[in-house]
């Protein structure tokens, strides 16, 4: 959808009239008097100089009052010395110093300025030194003086300090050179320091001292100034009688003060004083008045405290006269503030008559002049304003040049330039929004981060940067897809809201920009949590907003695009009903002449087709359809959004198109998404949408009509959507099983068909990337459920029996892989690089820590914690980023280019262990090729249908009675799936009744619904002669065959003595909030008993006694585990799965967090550990396989609910066969090595007690084995 954001562009208004009342006095401003007669001019050869006939006689200082010819006395041959002071008066610019010799000739002259003289002095510093000019290259004579104050005239000194401190001031305007202000600002407060309180001329100095101390403040940024500032100057307003005619100037000066402190603090008192102290300064200073109730109406948003601004400042302008040196100040401040009421108005008279009078303003201007920038500023925000309103791009042009001027002429360090950097940056992203033009939005971004590294934290404007900064971000990833760039926004925009106070008039357009990146990352990531915390935060905006605010129609616009969003995702009617109600009343309230009526138009009309598609009403998309054409009446060939108003438009043709099956229709709607592709660059992030939008057409044509040409097109389309390289990763995949698909049913024998499907199957562990929760990555998975099988199935029929292997492994339990991919042995990579095998271990560690601990958002969250959550996110992303980065960098050394690749199925033959349609693939050691067994009497209907057969519903405890309820005639449903599972599935397998000794063993790795179907259970029971799988094999189950030879690959037999070898066991007989299972105790006492006896080193620990951090104390310290307790599946949050004990829940989550070194066998005697969920029927999110994922190598579990006493027996036969097999006279290692075999042993004697009665199976058929 084309959704339309508001930028905010912070004005700096000048700064005005703080000479308004600086003091002029005259009279003699310096008399110098020697404190002492010793010693204070002192004339000494320097150096190598030559001191032979070298005589010095007398100083004579011209024009000077006192020792106007003082003579000198030699002190030794090289230094001569003068007694007495030589007195400086006000007139006088400086002195001019002559040394006369023996001879009568005159060394010299120096030249000491009056200035110089005057700062030194007041600094109160002595011994100052000058070389003086000699014609004789062989000597170099210095001259060296002190200099002192009278002490008997106060106040004229006072009096030359003030007036000397102006003078520098003046300088300091004039030049911009700091030294003068550091000299000036000195001076200012020597004056200060030196006049009594009862002196009449102390609030005028004073004013002057803070005058001074507020300019400082715009050079140093220092809150301590500003401070200081207020204070001066309120103490001259106190000390000032009512009346007096300096009164007016003095309050103007401490309002303009009091306004700059608010500009940097936000601080609401200070804005206010500011205007009190003004108005009664109103007939002097209106201008100073103007600008202080526009900085109170961007606090307030008072649209009342505007157009009093500009009504005095427009009054100011009449008042000064043509040729007066403030009248650019006037004009500027006028045009500020007109373009401010625009704002909030949209007035289009408002900024045009700004930009007419800030040019003026511009022009007035000398080159140099130290506001020349500030003005050229202003006047560019004007120009950005008036082009976001009529999209006339000379105007951005105008602005862009107009802000580049202002920057080139800013010093480094200026107080304004963090300010102008954003204001540039704004505008270079208005530039991009409308051209597209990537460059752009680099710099806008590059050129807002300055401006953010210049503004110190407690500054006002900060939030407005954040703002602005977030706003270009989310600009770039709309280009990119760039997830980081995303995450950058929102945590920008989050701290801007942050540091805003919610009555703040720019807090509604905060809401807004933050809804709408939650929304755009909402479109790539599907997080339900995002889109819900868009529509709150931007029904906050629009509620905030007044009636009459310009920026009401796009808040209400966007607020609508928000619930369009959500409407997709769930369907809910009453969301696509706002989203329509906000976006009409959005276009109902805009002017028609505004550049926002068409993204607005859009919209609605986009919202319009989507209930269309659910609602099916013609004369939604009639409207939409209308809506479109108008649309694009309105935008010009070079606007960066045609494209996307191209394909929508297509988009609707083609939806009525599918309803009336005018041939029209639909070849227009080609015809405008073929231009739309044509229109965009390559390398853009709507690519994908604007060739699968071409590719949808194409094929509801070619169903329509049956033309072979239209199939091509589409299949072509299809393919350049999946094979783009930006934009949301479930759009590519879903193009890829498009394309993939359509040329199954069309073109079975094509050669791109495997090509299409290994597109998509590689696409799946993309989607659900490192860089998300592991809860992220289980609901994305959701969307490619089934296509792994579907791609095998595909393979299958091409005779690729290689390449079914491979895609089973890549595209399922896609999540348990990449915790093993995390926890990958690095030993081979060490020899050859070690520290970037070190640097992948802790980064890894790192990854798999950050996937599974963070919490969910959710809208009622105070914003603290959303930010520290967001905060999580970026620094997942950036983790997910440097993995990427690192296996790249592993990838490039030789001999580890498929490092943590996806194996081929040669690398997974290699390490298996010794003993639409449907297929059985086997594989087995020492063949080369996997074996293909059809099943052409199977289906996935006949799948679905067995798995919802009932075998799931919990079990209950039988005594052995048959089934008295099953009448005769209908075979009962349990048995009914056990006979066609082995009469259509296993039959084919021709297996023969087991030889002496072990019999074979088979790893089952069923896929889609077979995994919830007990194949290692099938048979035909109940007859005369029952036959089932239990009598010729012994089962195992495995996610996958990777889990199984990974595994094999590093498995290494237990040793004696080892650490870690033995067995916990715990029961957990009465959980809170759970059923009461007390056969576990009798269960744990029983195998504790029995491990005594045989000399296994065994611990056991009963109900409240282990808690949860001991618990995981002992499994690291015990190579097996049994838990006999309840288990509890979480299928959306695999990790949050638990075992539940008296003193709390043990996640399968932190026990995987542990990385449990010798994890070796788990027995989990508890329900439904190895139950997976439907939804999810390719990720084995179960307790069972999680525990593989821990690291244990094999598990027992449950595939559903299991009775209390079934439970006892299986448990304590288990560990009976295993310690019988296991160990040997005097041995005490355990090795679970042969649970597998011990399992079917403990199992086959359960059944032996029981017959084949439902209940009776349902007692022992849940019991499995999982791993080697």
């Amino acid at each position: 959808m084309g959704n339309l954001m508001s930028v905010f562009y912070v004005v700096r208004t000048s700064l005005l009239g703080y000479y308004a009342n600086a003091e002029r006095v005259g009279g003699r401003l310096w008399r110098r008097e020697a404190i002492s007669q010793e010693n204070h001019v002192v004339l000494e050869l320097t150096g190598e100089s030559d001191a032979s006939t070298f005589t010095l006689k007398a100083l004579h200082t011209p024009g000077a009052l006192g020792s106007a010819e003082g003579s000198l006395v030699s002190t030794s041959s090289r230094r001569w010395e003068m007694n007495g002071a030589i007195e400086l008066f006000a007139g006088m610019d400086g002195l001019d110093c002559f040394v006369q010799t023996e001879e009568g000739n005159n060394i010299g002259p120096i030249r000491l300025s009056g200035l110089e003289l005057r700062a030194k002095s007041l600094q109160l510093e002595h011994a100052y030194k000058r070389d003086l000019a000699m014609e004789d290259s062989q000597r170099q004579l210095m001259m060296f003086w002190d200099i002192v104050e009278t002490l008997d005239d106060t106040e004229a000194l006072a009096t030359s300090a003030a007036d000397e401190g102006v003078a520098r001031m003046q300088s300091f305007q004039q030049s911009g050179n700091t030294e003068y202000l550091v000299q000036g600002l000195s001076m200012l407060r020597r004056a200060a320091q030196l006049t009594p309180e009862d002196n009449t001329r102390l609030p005028g100095r004073l004013s002057n001292l803070g005058i001074a101390l507020m300019f400082q403040f715009g050079y140093t940024g220092k809150l301590s100034d500003i401070a200081e500032a207020i204070h001066r100057q309120q103490r001259a307003v106190d000390l000032t009688p009512s009346g007096h005619a300096d009164l007016p100037g003095r309050l103007s000066n401490l309002g303009n003060s009091l306004r700059h402190r608010f500009e940097r603090t936000g601080d609401l008192s200070d804005i206010l004083k500011a205007v009190s102290a003004q108005e009664s300064a109103v007939d002097l200073t209106p201008d100073n008045l103007g600008a202080s109730l526009r900085s109170l109406y961007h606090r307030t948003g008072e649209i009342s405290s505007i157009s009093k601004a500009i009504s005095v400042q427009e009054r100011a302008l009449e008042l000064t006269p043509e040729g007066h040196p403030n009248l650019p100040i006037q004009l500027t401040n006028l045009g500020n503030a007109l373009a401010s009421r625009f704002q909030r108005t949209g007035e289009l008279s408002d900024i045009v008559e700004a930009i007419s009078v800030q040019k003026r303003a511009v022009d007035l201007t000398p080159q140099g002049h130290p506001d020349l920038p500030e003005r050229l500023s202003n006047l560019g925000v004007s120009f950005t304003f008036r082009f976001e309103r009529t999209g006339d791009l000379k105007d951005i042009t105008d602005s862009i040049s107009a802000q580049r001027g202002a920057i080139d002429l800013m010093p480094d360090g200026h107080d304004d330039l963090a300010r102008q950097l954003n204001n540039l940056g704004s505008s270079i992203m208005c530039r991009f929004e409308h051209t597209g033009d990537l460059l752009d939005i680099t710099e806008a971004i590059s050129t807002q981060q300055r401006a953010l590294t210049l503004t110190p934290e407690d500054d006002v404007d900060l939030p407005s940067q954040l703002s602005n900064l977030g706003i270009s971000f989310e600009c770039r990833f709309e280009r990119t897809g760039n997830l980081s760039d995303i995450a950058e926004a929102i945590s920008s925009q989050q701290r801007a809201l942050k540091l805003t106070p919610h009555d703040h008039p720019n807090f509604p357009r905060m809401l807004d920009g933050l809804g709408n990146s939650f929304m755009r990352r909402f479109e790539r990531t599907d997080e339900r949590s995002d889109i819900d915390e868009a529509i709150s935060v931007q029904r906050s905006a629009v509620e905030l907003t007044p009636e009459d605010h310009v920026d009401l129609p796009r808040r209400l616009s966007n607020l609508g695009n928000s619930f369009a969003c959500r409407f997709e995702s769930t369907g809910d009617l009453s969301d696509i009903g706002e989203a329509i109600s906000a976006q009409r009343r959005a276009v109902e309230i805009t002017l028609k002449d505004h550049s926002d009526l068409s993204g607005h138009l859009t919209n609605l009309a986009t919202s319009l087709a989507l209930r269309f598609e659910r609602a099916g009403a013609l004369s939604d998309i009639e409207e939409a359809i209308s809506l479109r054409k108008h649309v694009l009446e309105l935008t010009p060939d070079w606007h960066t959004d045609l494209p996307r108003r191209l394909t929508n438009l297509g988009n609707s043709l083609t939806s009525r198109f599918g309803q009336t099956k005018a041939r029209e229709d639909v070849e227009e709607a080609i015809s405008a998404q073929q231009r739309a592709i044509d229109l965009t660059p390559r390398g853009h992030g709507d690519l994908l949408g604007l060739y699968t939008n071409l590719a949808f057409t194409y094929s509801s044509l070619y169903t329509t009509f049956a033309q072979a040409g239209d199939l091509a097109k589409a299949i072509e389309s299809y393919k350049a959507a999946a094979t783009t390289t930006v934009g949301s990763l479930i759009g590519r995949l879903q193009a890829a099983r498009n394309w993939a698909q359509i040329l199954h049913r069309h073109h079975h024998q094509s050669p791109e068909l495997l090509i299409a499907y290994d597109t998509a199957v590689g696409l799946i562990a993309l989607m659900a990337g490192l860089d998300q929760t592991v809860r992220g990555r289980y609901a994305r998975l959701q969307t490619a459920s089934g296509l792994a099988i579907e791609a095998a199935a595909v393979a299958c029929s091409c005779g690729r029996l290689d390449k079914a292997v491979e895609w089973l492994e890549q595209g399922r339990c896609v999540v348990w892989n990449q915790l093993q991919s995390l926890r990958t042995p690095l030993d081979d990579l060490r020899p050859h690089n070690d520290e970037l095998a070190q640097r992948i271990a802790e980064v890894s560690q790192r990854l798999e820590h950050a996937g599974s601990s963070r919490e969910k958002s959710n809208f009622t969250m105070p914003l603290s914690e959303k930010i520290s959550l967001e905060d999580q996110g970026r620094a997942h992303l950036d983790l997910a980023n440097e993995w990427n980065d690192l296996l790249k960098d592993a990838r490039s050394i030789p001999g580890f280019e498929a490092f943590l690749l996806p194996l081929p199925y040669a690398a997974i033959r290699r390490n298996l262990p010794n003993p639409g349609r449907c297929d059985v693939i086997v594989l087995q050691n020492g063949l080369e090729h996997p074996l293909h067994i059809p099943l052409p009497s199977f289906s996935l209907e006949k799948a679905n249908s067995l798995k919802s057969g009932g075998l799931r519903d919990r079990g209950e405890e039988t005594t052995g009675i048959s089934d008295a309820d099953t009448g005769k005639g209908h075979e009962a449903p349990v048995h009914h799936v056990l006979r066609s599972l082995w009469v259509e599935v296993l039959g084919i397998l021709r297996m023969n009744s087991a030889s002496e000794g072990l019999p074979p063993r088979i790893w089952w790795c069923p896929t889609g619904p077979l995994s919830f179907l007990p194949l290692h259970a099938s048979g035909i029971y109940g007859v005369a002669e029952p036959q089932s799988v239990p009598d010729y094999i012994v089962s195992s189950y495995t996610p996958t065959i990777t889990a199984l030879t990974d595994r094999v690959r590093h498995i290494s037999p237990p040793e004696a003595g080892k650490s870690g070898n033995g067995l916990f066991l715990t029961n957990q007989p009465s959980p809170p909030d759970a059923p009461s299972i007390p056969g576990t105790t009798t269960e744990v006492q029983s195998i504790y008993g029995r491990a005594n006896e045989v000399g296994v080193k065994v611990l056991k620990i009963e109900g409240s006694e282990l808690t949860l951090d001991g618990c995981l104390q002992n499994m690291a310290n015990f190579s097996c585990v049994h838990l006999a307790c309840h288990g509890s599946q979480n299928a959306s949050e695999p990790l949050e799965s638990r075992f539940l004990f008296h003193k709390g829940a043990l996640s399968l989550g932190t026990i995987i967090k542990s990385n449990i070194k010798n994890a070796d066998l788990a027995f989990l005697s508890a329900c439904q550990t190895s139950a997976g969920e439907e939804k999810l029927a390719d990720e084995a999110v179960h307790l069972a396989a999680g525990m593989l994922a821990a690291g244990y190598r094999r598990v027992v579990g449950t595939m559903w609910s299991i009775g209390d006493r079934p439970a006892q027996q299986v448990a304590i036969n288990f560990y009976e066969h295993l310690f019988t097999r296991e160990l040997g006279a005097g041995d005490t290692i355990l090795d679970g090595a042969m649970s597998a075999y011990a399992l079917h042993k403990a199992v086959e004697q359960l059944r032996n007690g029981y017959d084949d009665s439902e209940h009776s199976l349902l007692a022992w058929i849940p019991f499995v084995h999982f791993g080697h």
